[in-house]
């Protein structure tokens, strides 16, 4: 049931996230010296950047292969 809630907030937040980069952009004009862009170009940079960085999280957050677990060591209660 999450992943049916999570595909519609991932849509969400692609087009917010579009929007807020359109708008930093517009902010920042001035100091990194680029034109000021619409949607539609901001939209095709964050398809751009989801792509590239969605693998590399993905394989970050991964936790392993299936069937590993990582163990924690036994406590050391003091007694032999």
């Amino acid at each position: 049931m999450r992943s049916f809630v999570r595909l519609p907030a991932a849509g969400l937040l692609f087009f917010v996230s579009a929007w807020i980069l359109m708008l930093f952009a517009g902010i920042t004009t001035g100091d990194v010296g680029i034109k000021p862009f619409g949607y539609t170009t901001s939209m095709i940079v964050t398809i751009g950047l989801w792509l590239t960085l969605a693998p590399a999280i993905g394989a970050v957050a991964r936790p392993g292969r299936r069937g590993e677990r990582r163990r924690r060591p036994a406590p050391d209660n003091g007694a032999y």
